[in-house]
């Protein structure tokens, strides 16, 4: 695997960086780097000579032929691209190299599943207050609490030149999604037959890493997030919320969750929203901490950047998003039609479980895309060292905020033909980026239980 940065000295030859040899802030010269041969998000600016071309800005606003007005459904500025080439069961063995192990097993898995490849677009972007926290957050931030924190940096990615897996994965769990944000979603856990009944949950959070009035870490009080979501369909689900106050250094304080039950009318502490457990909506499919691809502490496993390579993966999902339901969901996967992948590089970390902890995954393999650091695909292993469960997060650049952020999450569970299609907006109002007037006061048990309603 190709590696940039700090990295590439030590990685060089398949020498893998752990946790145990973390260094945090990178060196002044190294920080140099962003804005210069490294993009402001810490991916290599140039291109690969072919397929992949330079980073030279993304899409920072609505680019030309696009109007866009405020609660406007995004339009595909790609329209125009046409399939260059399909991965298909019966030829993906000529596209190994770019092909992820979690893509393999859902090819080998499904006679049906295909992968239309289109030209690569380059188009995340994020503001400029973001591009100039992370020079600052090269060389100042730094792990905490045995990596089970960040302190010093703000805003942004932490660690935009990584030293450790620890260091990327917090880069994806505390990405730029915005400061204050509130959405609708729907969740459909669907079955081998095909059969699922969606749910729709509307959630809201205010993201404090991303507070634009703080300095530091230390001026959060230890809470990275608050957040809500309050499920509002089918009937049978309708009323239950859940309050999450997530911390950002989990070695002073573990996340605090509360859930509000409308069958009993109460508001009771949750530590459950946490780790392995079955999350929210998921009928079994999925983890707390898979949410999002990856949330939480990841003080079960032990991280290790295993390299930067060229893959495949879904980008520029604008046609996904706004596929209606009944075309997009489907018997045993997604609609692939509607969905775009693009050749990338992508930072591959792998999470191998600690032997005095417990989890259902003993091996996760992450893949984050380097003008991110979002999850893009990721593989789950069970007990056994099974390859289980896939993931795949869509990649799309919001360039009304602008951010570059994720549409539908999946997971496929590849042992029972069933998957989980969460986070779709497909046909829902669309999402608030500018949420101005979510305050901490109202992330509170009471006012959930006032949310709870049926």
């Amino acid at each position: 695997m190709k590696t940039s940065g700090i990295l590439a000295a030590t990685i060089a030859g398949g020498v893998a960086l752990g946790a145990s040899a973390a260094l945090a802030a990178v060196p002044q010269a190294q920080a140099d780097r962003l804005g210069n041969d490294l993009n402001p998000m810490g991916g290599e600016k140039a291109g690969n000579g072919g397929a992949i071309p330079a980073w030279t800005g993304g899409l920072p606003t609505p680019p030309p032929g696009v109007t866009y007005n405020a609660g406007d459904r995004l339009q595909n500025p790609f329209s125009g691209d046409a399939v260059q080439y399909t991965v298909t069961p019966a030829n993906m063995g000529q596209y190994d190299g770019v092909l992820t192990e979690g893509y393999k097993k859902l090819l080998s898995t499904y006679d049906t599943y295909k992968m239309n490849v289109y030209q690569t677009r380059r188009s995340c972007a994020f503001p400029e207050y973001v591009y100039e926290a992370n020079k600052k957050n090269a060389v100042v931030s730094e792990l905490v609490g045995g990596g089970n924190g960040v302190g010093k940096g703000i805003m942004g990615s932490p660690f935009p030149i990584i030293n450790s897996g620890l260091e990327a994965i917090w880069n994806h769990t505390l990405r730029y999604r915005a400061f204050k944000v509130t959405r609708q979603f729907t969740a459909a856990p669907v079955t081998a037959t095909g059969d699922y009944t969606l749910q729709t949950v509307q959630d809201e959070a205010i993201l404090q890493w991303s507070d634009p009035s703080k300095g530091s870490a230390e001026e959060l009080d230890n809470i990275s997030i608050y957040y809500i979501a309050n499920t509002t369909a089918p009937a049978r689900a309708a009323g239950s919320v859940i309050l999450v106050h997530e911390t950002l250094n989990r070695a002073l304080d573990a996340r605090k969750a509360w859930q509000y039950s409308p069958g009993t009318r109460r508001v009771r502490r949750a530590p459950n929203i946490a780790y392995d457990n079955p999350g929210t909506n998921s009928d079994g499919l999925s983890t707390s901490d898979s949410f999002d691809g990856y949330n939480g502490a990841p003080d079960r496993f032990d991280w290790t950047v295993k390299g930067k390579s060229e893959k495949l993966i879904a980008y520029n999902a604008y046609d996904a998003e706004s596929a209606p339901y009944d075309q997009y969901i489907q018997a045993r996967h997604l609609n692939q039609d509607n969905i775009r992948y693009e050749l990338h590089r992508v930072w591959t970390i792998e999470a191998n479980l600690r032997a005095e902890n417990r989890h259902i995954y003993s091996r996760r393999v992450k893949h984050l895309n380097e003008d991110s650091w979002q999850l893009s695909q990721a593989e789950l292993y069970d007990g056994r060292g099974e390859l289980w469960r896939v993931q795949e997060l869509h990649t799309i650049q919001r360039y009304n905020v602008p951010l570059c952020g994720s549409g539908t999450e999946v997971v496929y569970d590849t042992g029972n033909g069933r998957y989980l299609s969460l986070a779709m907006q497909n046909e829902e109002p669309g999402v608030n980026y500018f949420a101005d007037e979510l305050n901490p006061d109202r992330y509170t048990p009471s006012a959930i239980r006032q949310l709870g309603v049926r």
